[in-house]
Protein backbone atom coordinates (compact mmCIF):
# COMPACT_ATOMS: atom_id res chain seq x y z
CA UNK A 1 0.00 0.00 0.00
CA UNK A 2 1.53 3.17 -1.20
CA UNK A 3 2.54 5.82 1.47
CA UNK A 4 2.49 2.88 4.26
CA UNK A 5 4.66 4.34 6.92
CA UNK A 6 2.66 7.97 6.70
CA UNK A 7 -0.35 6.18 6.94
CA UNK A 8 0.29 4.39 10.48
CA UNK A 9 1.86 8.04 11.38
CA UNK A 10 -1.59 9.41 10.99
CA UNK A 11 -3.34 6.26 12.53
CA UNK A 12 -1.17 7.04 15.35
CA UNK A 13 -2.24 10.92 15.38
CA UNK A 14 -5.95 10.57 15.73
CA UNK A 15 -5.26 7.60 17.93
CA UNK A 16 -3.62 10.01 20.54
CA UNK A 17 -6.10 12.65 19.72
CA UNK A 18 -9.08 10.92 20.11
CA UNK A 19 -8.89 8.54 22.95
CA UNK A 20 -11.28 5.47 23.77
CA UNK A 21 -12.88 8.18 26.36
CA UNK A 22 -12.78 11.47 24.40
CA UNK A 23 -15.97 12.89 24.55
CA UNK A 24 -17.52 13.72 21.14
CA UNK A 25 -14.97 11.18 18.86
CA UNK A 26 -13.29 8.18 19.57
CA UNK A 27 -10.75 5.69 17.88
CA UNK A 28 -12.26 1.98 18.90
CA UNK A 29 -10.12 0.16 16.88
CA UNK A 30 -7.11 1.10 14.24
CA UNK A 31 -4.98 -0.66 11.50
CA UNK A 32 -3.86 0.19 7.94
CA UNK A 33 -6.42 -1.59 6.53
CA UNK A 34 -9.59 -0.36 8.79
CA UNK A 35 -10.96 1.69 11.58
CA UNK A 36 -13.65 2.00 13.75
CA UNK A 37 -14.94 5.40 15.44
CA UNK A 38 -17.47 6.32 17.12
CA UNK A 39 -19.06 9.74 17.52
CA UNK A 40 -21.11 10.54 20.72
CA UNK A 41 -23.79 12.86 20.01
CA UNK A 42 -26.83 15.04 21.69
CA UNK A 43 -27.29 13.28 25.33
CA UNK A 44 -24.74 11.16 25.01
CA UNK A 45 -26.12 8.23 22.04
CA UNK A 46 -23.09 6.65 20.40
CA UNK A 47 -22.64 5.84 16.54
CA UNK A 48 -20.79 3.40 15.42
CA UNK A 49 -18.70 4.60 12.21
CA UNK A 50 -16.27 2.25 9.76
CA UNK A 51 -13.24 2.61 7.14
CA UNK A 52 -12.18 0.25 5.09
CA UNK A 53 -8.77 0.89 3.88
CA UNK A 54 -8.82 -0.32 0.59
CA UNK A 55 -5.30 -0.84 -1.75
CA UNK A 56 -6.15 1.96 -3.97
CA UNK A 57 -5.62 4.27 -1.05
CA UNK A 58 -4.81 7.04 -1.03
CA UNK A 59 -5.47 7.33 -4.52
CA UNK A 60 -8.92 6.62 -3.60
CA UNK A 61 -10.39 7.38 -0.29
CA UNK A 62 -11.30 4.90 2.55
CA UNK A 63 -14.80 3.50 2.47
CA UNK A 64 -16.98 4.64 5.31
CA UNK A 65 -20.16 3.18 6.53
CA UNK A 66 -22.03 3.30 9.57
CA UNK A 67 -24.08 0.98 11.49
CA UNK A 68 -26.76 3.09 11.93
CA UNK A 69 -29.24 4.13 9.16
CA UNK A 70 -29.58 7.91 11.29
CA UNK A 71 -29.75 10.13 7.94
CA UNK A 72 -27.32 12.66 9.99
CA UNK A 73 -24.78 10.27 10.16
CA UNK A 74 -25.03 8.50 6.03
CA UNK A 75 -25.37 12.38 4.93
CA UNK A 76 -22.41 12.47 6.53
CA UNK A 77 -20.25 9.73 5.74
CA UNK A 78 -21.30 10.34 1.77
CA UNK A 79 -19.74 13.25 1.94
CA UNK A 80 -16.76 11.26 2.57
CA UNK A 81 -16.72 9.52 -0.80
CA UNK A 82 -16.74 12.32 -3.40
CA UNK A 83 -13.37 13.72 -2.07
CA UNK A 84 -9.67 13.97 -3.65
CA UNK A 85 -6.17 14.80 -3.64
CA UNK A 86 -4.71 15.72 0.05
CA UNK A 87 -8.53 14.56 1.62
CA UNK A 88 -8.15 11.14 0.80
CA UNK A 89 -6.33 11.03 3.48
CA UNK A 90 -7.66 9.28 6.50
CA UNK A 91 -6.03 12.07 8.92
CA UNK A 92 -8.35 14.92 6.98
CA UNK A 93 -11.15 12.28 6.12
CA UNK A 94 -11.87 12.35 10.12
CA UNK A 95 -11.53 15.95 10.27
CA UNK A 96 -13.91 16.43 7.76
CA UNK A 97 -16.11 13.76 8.98
CA UNK A 98 -16.47 14.56 12.35
CA UNK A 99 -17.20 18.67 11.28
CA UNK A 100 -19.95 17.29 9.78
CA UNK A 101 -21.30 15.29 12.45
CA UNK A 102 -20.77 17.98 14.57
CA UNK A 103 -22.36 20.33 12.45
CA UNK A 104 -25.74 17.87 11.52
CA UNK A 105 -26.05 17.21 15.32
CA UNK A 106 -25.97 20.64 16.54
CA UNK A 107 -22.96 20.05 18.58
CA UNK A 108 -19.80 22.37 18.90
CA UNK A 109 -16.42 21.01 17.60
CA UNK A 110 -14.06 19.75 20.21
CA UNK A 111 -11.26 21.98 20.53
CA UNK A 112 -8.52 19.68 19.66
CA UNK A 113 -9.99 18.69 16.14
CA UNK A 114 -7.68 21.28 15.27
CA UNK A 115 -4.35 19.38 15.87
CA UNK A 116 -5.74 16.94 13.35
CA UNK A 117 -4.20 18.21 10.19
CA UNK A 118 -2.40 15.83 7.10
CA UNK A 119 1.28 16.65 7.10
CA UNK A 120 3.48 17.46 4.13
CA UNK A 121 4.39 15.02 2.74
CA UNK A 122 8.09 14.19 1.05
CA UNK A 123 6.79 14.36 -2.71
CA UNK A 124 5.66 18.10 -1.92
CA UNK A 125 8.69 19.05 0.58
CA UNK A 126 11.18 21.28 -0.87
CA UNK A 127 14.78 19.81 -1.06
CA UNK A 128 16.44 19.21 2.68
CA UNK A 129 13.09 19.51 4.79
CA UNK A 130 12.71 16.25 7.12
CA UNK A 131 10.06 13.54 5.75
CA UNK A 132 8.07 13.09 8.77
CA UNK A 133 8.65 15.69 10.90
CA UNK A 134 5.83 17.97 9.95
CA UNK A 135 3.47 15.21 11.18
CA UNK A 136 2.38 16.84 14.45
CA UNK A 137 1.52 14.83 17.62
CA UNK A 138 -0.01 16.86 19.60
CA UNK A 139 1.82 17.36 23.06
CA UNK A 140 -0.86 17.39 26.17
CA UNK A 141 -0.40 19.32 28.94
CA UNK A 142 -1.86 17.68 32.61
CA UNK A 143 -5.38 19.62 31.75
CA UNK A 144 -5.49 17.81 28.28
CA UNK A 145 -4.61 21.16 26.72
CA UNK A 146 -2.40 21.23 23.46
CA UNK A 147 0.62 22.51 24.25
CA UNK A 148 2.36 24.08 20.69
CA UNK A 149 5.76 25.04 20.00
CA UNK A 150 7.13 27.44 17.90
CA UNK A 151 8.24 25.31 15.29
CA UNK A 152 4.42 24.21 15.29
CA UNK A 153 3.51 27.83 14.09
CA UNK A 154 5.88 28.16 11.81
CA UNK A 155 5.31 24.43 9.90
CA UNK A 156 1.76 25.49 10.05
CA UNK A 157 2.07 28.63 8.78
CA UNK A 158 4.17 27.01 5.81
CA UNK A 159 1.51 24.74 5.48
CA UNK A 160 -0.74 27.41 4.57
CA UNK A 161 1.42 29.32 2.27
CA UNK A 162 1.60 26.46 0.49
CA UNK A 163 -1.70 24.67 0.40
CA UNK A 164 -2.02 25.87 -3.20
CA UNK A 165 1.18 24.21 -4.71
CA UNK A 166 0.47 20.73 -2.08
CA UNK A 167 -2.82 20.27 -4.00
CA UNK A 168 -1.16 20.49 -7.39
CA UNK A 169 1.84 18.42 -6.59
CA UNK A 170 -0.30 16.04 -4.50
CA UNK A 171 -2.89 15.25 -6.96
CA UNK A 172 -2.84 11.21 -6.83
CA UNK A 173 -2.64 9.42 -9.91
CA UNK A 174 -2.80 6.10 -11.48
CA UNK A 175 0.12 4.39 -13.51
CA UNK A 176 -0.73 5.86 -16.77
CA UNK A 177 -0.26 9.63 -15.14
CA UNK A 178 -4.08 10.65 -15.23
CA UNK A 179 -5.95 12.33 -12.59
CA UNK A 180 -8.96 10.66 -10.62
CA UNK A 181 -10.74 13.07 -12.57
CA UNK A 182 -9.93 11.86 -16.09
CA UNK A 183 -9.29 8.03 -14.83
CA UNK A 184 -12.75 6.60 -15.83
CA UNK A 185 -14.17 6.13 -19.83
CA UNK A 186 -17.36 8.39 -20.34
CA UNK A 187 -20.01 5.54 -20.65
CA UNK A 188 -19.26 4.24 -16.79
CA UNK A 189 -19.43 8.28 -15.36
CA UNK A 190 -22.53 8.36 -17.81
CA UNK A 191 -23.72 5.24 -15.59
CA UNK A 192 -22.81 6.58 -11.93
CA UNK A 193 -25.18 9.74 -12.82
CA UNK A 194 -27.91 7.44 -14.49
CA UNK A 195 -27.87 5.26 -10.84
CA UNK A 196 -27.59 8.38 -8.78
CA UNK A 197 -30.99 9.92 -10.81
CA UNK A 198 -32.42 6.79 -10.37
CA UNK A 199 -31.91 6.82 -6.45
CA UNK A 200 -32.96 10.63 -6.37
CA UNK A 201 -35.94 9.54 -7.93
CA UNK A 202 -37.05 6.70 -5.88
CA UNK A 203 -36.06 8.79 -2.94
CA UNK A 204 -38.44 11.48 -4.03
CA UNK A 205 -41.22 9.12 -4.62
CA UNK A 206 -40.89 6.93 -1.32
CA UNK A 207 -39.79 4.13 -3.14
CA UNK A 208 -36.66 3.04 -1.82
CA UNK A 209 -34.99 0.01 -2.20
CA UNK A 210 -32.58 -1.53 -0.24
CA UNK A 211 -30.55 0.16 2.29
CA UNK A 212 -28.52 3.91 2.81
CA UNK A 213 -25.77 1.77 3.36
CA UNK A 214 -25.69 -0.79 1.46
CA UNK A 215 -26.46 1.73 -1.57
CA UNK A 216 -23.56 4.22 -0.82
CA UNK A 217 -21.24 1.15 -0.18
CA UNK A 218 -21.89 -0.30 -3.78
CA UNK A 219 -21.73 2.96 -5.20
CA UNK A 220 -18.12 3.35 -3.96
CA UNK A 221 -17.33 0.39 -5.11
CA UNK A 222 -18.76 0.48 -8.85
CA UNK A 223 -17.13 3.59 -8.93
CA UNK A 224 -13.69 1.80 -7.69
CA UNK A 225 -13.79 -0.78 -10.38
CA UNK A 226 -14.41 1.36 -13.01
CA UNK A 227 -11.19 3.20 -12.28
CA UNK A 228 -9.10 -0.33 -11.59
CA UNK A 229 -6.69 -1.97 -13.85
CA UNK A 230 -8.36 -5.45 -13.28
CA UNK A 231 -11.41 -3.64 -15.22
CA UNK A 232 -9.58 -1.70 -17.56
CA UNK A 233 -7.58 -4.47 -19.04
CA UNK A 234 -10.81 -6.68 -19.40
CA UNK A 235 -10.12 -9.42 -17.03
CA UNK A 236 -13.63 -9.15 -16.22
CA UNK A 237 -16.67 -6.75 -17.20
CA UNK A 238 -20.36 -6.01 -15.19
CA UNK A 239 -23.39 -5.29 -16.16
CA UNK A 240 -26.15 -3.77 -13.67
CA UNK A 241 -29.12 -6.10 -13.78
CA UNK A 242 -32.47 -3.65 -14.35
CA UNK A 243 -29.75 -0.79 -13.14
CA UNK A 244 -29.97 -2.62 -10.12
CA UNK A 245 -27.01 -2.42 -7.35
CA UNK A 246 -27.95 -5.07 -5.79
CA UNK A 247 -27.78 -6.98 -8.75
CA UNK A 248 -24.38 -7.67 -10.85
CA UNK A 249 -23.46 -9.73 -13.75
CA UNK A 250 -19.75 -10.31 -14.08
CA UNK A 251 -18.12 -12.17 -16.71
CA UNK A 252 -15.05 -13.32 -16.14
CA UNK A 253 -12.94 -13.30 -18.80
CA UNK A 254 -9.11 -13.93 -17.52
CA UNK A 255 -7.92 -16.99 -15.11
CA UNK A 256 -4.20 -18.27 -14.76
CA UNK A 257 -2.67 -18.72 -18.02
CA UNK A 258 -0.62 -21.43 -17.26
CA UNK A 259 -4.56 -23.43 -16.40
CA UNK A 260 -6.41 -25.84 -17.96
CA UNK A 261 -9.11 -23.55 -17.39
CA UNK A 262 -7.81 -20.85 -19.77
CA UNK A 263 -7.35 -23.00 -22.61
CA UNK A 264 -11.13 -24.14 -22.17
CA UNK A 265 -12.19 -20.20 -22.29
CA UNK A 266 -9.98 -19.96 -25.73
CA UNK A 267 -11.89 -23.04 -26.94
CA UNK A 268 -15.22 -21.95 -25.73
CA UNK A 269 -14.77 -18.60 -27.67
CA UNK A 270 -13.89 -20.64 -30.72
CA UNK A 271 -16.64 -23.58 -30.55
CA UNK A 272 -19.37 -20.90 -29.33
CA UNK A 273 -18.29 -17.52 -29.69
CA UNK A 274 -18.56 -16.38 -25.95
CA UNK A 275 -15.36 -15.90 -24.46
CA UNK A 276 -15.94 -15.46 -20.32
CA UNK A 277 -17.72 -17.38 -17.35
CA UNK A 278 -21.12 -15.72 -16.43
CA UNK A 279 -20.99 -15.38 -12.76
CA UNK A 280 -24.54 -13.29 -10.74
CA UNK A 281 -23.91 -12.08 -7.46
CA UNK A 282 -26.93 -11.05 -5.31
CA UNK A 283 -26.18 -8.13 -2.75
CA UNK A 284 -28.80 -7.79 0.61
CA UNK A 285 -29.57 -4.40 2.32
CA UNK A 286 -27.26 -5.82 4.99
CA UNK A 287 -23.99 -5.23 2.93
CA UNK A 288 -21.21 -5.14 3.46
CA UNK A 289 -21.89 -6.60 7.10
CA UNK A 290 -23.15 -9.87 5.06
CA UNK A 291 -21.59 -11.46 2.44
CA UNK A 292 -23.48 -11.32 -1.32
CA UNK A 293 -24.81 -14.51 -2.80
CA UNK A 294 -22.13 -15.56 -5.96
CA UNK A 295 -23.06 -18.59 -8.64
CA UNK A 296 -21.90 -19.22 -11.70
CA UNK A 297 -24.42 -18.99 -14.60
CA UNK A 298 -22.77 -20.13 -17.68
CA UNK A 299 -20.56 -22.68 -18.87
CA UNK A 300 -21.33 -25.87 -16.96
CA UNK A 301 -18.30 -25.94 -14.88
CA UNK A 302 -17.33 -29.16 -13.10
CA UNK A 303 -14.66 -29.30 -10.27
CA UNK A 304 -13.43 -25.84 -9.11
CA UNK A 305 -15.06 -25.67 -6.59
CA UNK A 306 -18.63 -25.16 -8.17
CA UNK A 307 -21.68 -26.94 -6.36
CA UNK A 308 -24.87 -27.72 -8.31
CA UNK A 309 -27.23 -25.01 -9.53
CA UNK A 310 -23.91 -22.88 -9.78
CA UNK A 311 -23.18 -22.22 -6.16
CA UNK A 312 -19.33 -21.84 -5.09
CA UNK A 313 -18.00 -23.73 -2.07
CA UNK A 314 -15.84 -20.96 -0.35
CA UNK A 315 -15.51 -19.95 3.42
CA UNK A 316 -14.79 -16.26 1.99
CA UNK A 317 -18.81 -15.90 0.73
CA UNK A 318 -20.06 -17.43 4.06
CA UNK A 319 -21.09 -15.25 6.92
CA UNK A 320 -18.71 -17.02 9.07
CA UNK A 321 -15.67 -16.42 6.95
CA UNK A 322 -16.87 -12.96 5.60
CA UNK A 323 -15.47 -9.55 6.36
CA UNK A 324 -17.16 -6.12 5.95
CA UNK A 325 -13.22 -5.04 4.27
CA UNK A 326 -13.77 -6.90 1.47
CA UNK A 327 -14.37 -5.72 -1.83
CA UNK A 328 -16.12 -6.69 -4.80
CA UNK A 329 -13.23 -6.57 -6.67
CA UNK A 330 -11.59 -8.95 -4.33
CA UNK A 331 -14.43 -11.13 -4.32
CA UNK A 332 -14.15 -11.44 -8.07
CA UNK A 333 -10.19 -11.73 -8.31
CA UNK A 334 -10.94 -14.66 -5.47
CA UNK A 335 -13.16 -16.74 -7.47
CA UNK A 336 -11.10 -16.73 -10.32
CA UNK A 337 -8.20 -18.17 -8.37
CA UNK A 338 -10.62 -20.36 -6.40
CA UNK A 339 -11.69 -22.03 -9.69
CA UNK A 340 -8.42 -22.48 -11.10
CA UNK A 341 -7.16 -23.82 -7.88
CA UNK A 342 -9.76 -26.43 -7.74
CA UNK A 343 -8.99 -27.41 -11.31
CA UNK A 344 -12.53 -26.07 -13.21
CA UNK A 345 -13.40 -27.12 -16.81
CA UNK A 346 -15.77 -26.57 -18.41
CA UNK A 347 -18.02 -29.38 -19.54
CA UNK A 348 -18.65 -28.94 -23.73
CA UNK A 349 -20.54 -31.64 -23.83
CA UNK A 350 -23.48 -30.00 -21.37
CA UNK A 351 -25.99 -28.51 -24.15
CA UNK A 352 -28.22 -25.92 -23.20
CA UNK A 353 -31.28 -27.35 -22.11
CA UNK A 354 -29.24 -29.32 -19.43
CA UNK A 355 -27.42 -26.23 -18.59
CA UNK A 356 -30.92 -24.27 -17.49
CA UNK A 357 -32.26 -27.51 -15.71
CA UNK A 358 -28.73 -27.36 -13.78
CA UNK A 359 -27.95 -23.98 -13.01
CA UNK A 360 -30.91 -21.91 -11.32
CA UNK A 361 -30.60 -19.49 -8.80
CA UNK A 362 -33.17 -21.58 -6.35
CA UNK A 363 -30.55 -25.00 -6.85
CA UNK A 364 -27.53 -22.60 -6.19
CA UNK A 365 -29.43 -21.19 -3.29
CA UNK A 366 -30.37 -25.01 -1.44
CA UNK A 367 -27.10 -26.59 -2.32
CA UNK A 368 -24.99 -23.67 -0.86
CA UNK A 369 -27.46 -23.43 2.02
CA UNK A 370 -26.38 -27.32 2.47
CA UNK A 371 -22.87 -26.87 2.49
CA UNK A 372 -22.83 -24.03 4.88
CA UNK A 373 -24.65 -26.46 7.25
CA UNK A 374 -22.64 -29.17 6.78
CA UNK A 375 -18.82 -26.96 7.64
CA UNK A 376 -21.09 -24.71 10.41
CA UNK A 377 -20.95 -28.87 11.77
CA UNK A 378 -17.32 -30.17 10.42
CA UNK A 379 -15.39 -26.60 10.00
CA UNK A 380 -13.79 -25.89 6.83
CA UNK A 381 -10.47 -27.51 5.78
CA UNK A 382 -7.25 -26.06 3.45
CA UNK A 383 -6.81 -28.27 0.21
CA UNK A 384 -3.17 -30.21 0.37
CA UNK A 385 -0.79 -28.42 -2.28
CA UNK A 386 -0.94 -30.97 -4.75
CA UNK A 387 -4.63 -29.80 -5.04
CA UNK A 388 -3.02 -26.40 -6.27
Amino acid sequence: MACLNTLKLEIKTLEQVFTKNHERFQIMSASVDELTCRFVGKNGKKYEIHANITETYPNTPPVWFADSEDPLVTNAVQILSNTQGRDNHVINQVGILLRELCKLHGVPEPPDLDAVRLPVYPEAQPRGSNALGNLRVPSLTANGAESGTEEDEEMAAEDDDSEGDDDLQLEMVDDAGRSNKDDMETEHLATLERLRQNQRKDYLSGSVSGSLQATDRLMKELRDIYRSHSFKNNMYSIELVNDSLYEWNIRLRSVDPDSPLHNDLLLLKEKEGKDSILLNILFKETYPFEPPFVRVVYPIISGGYVLVGGAICMELLTKQGWSSAYTVEAVIMQIAATLVKGKARIQFGATKVVSQSQYSLARAQQSFKCLVQIHEKNGWFTPPKEDG
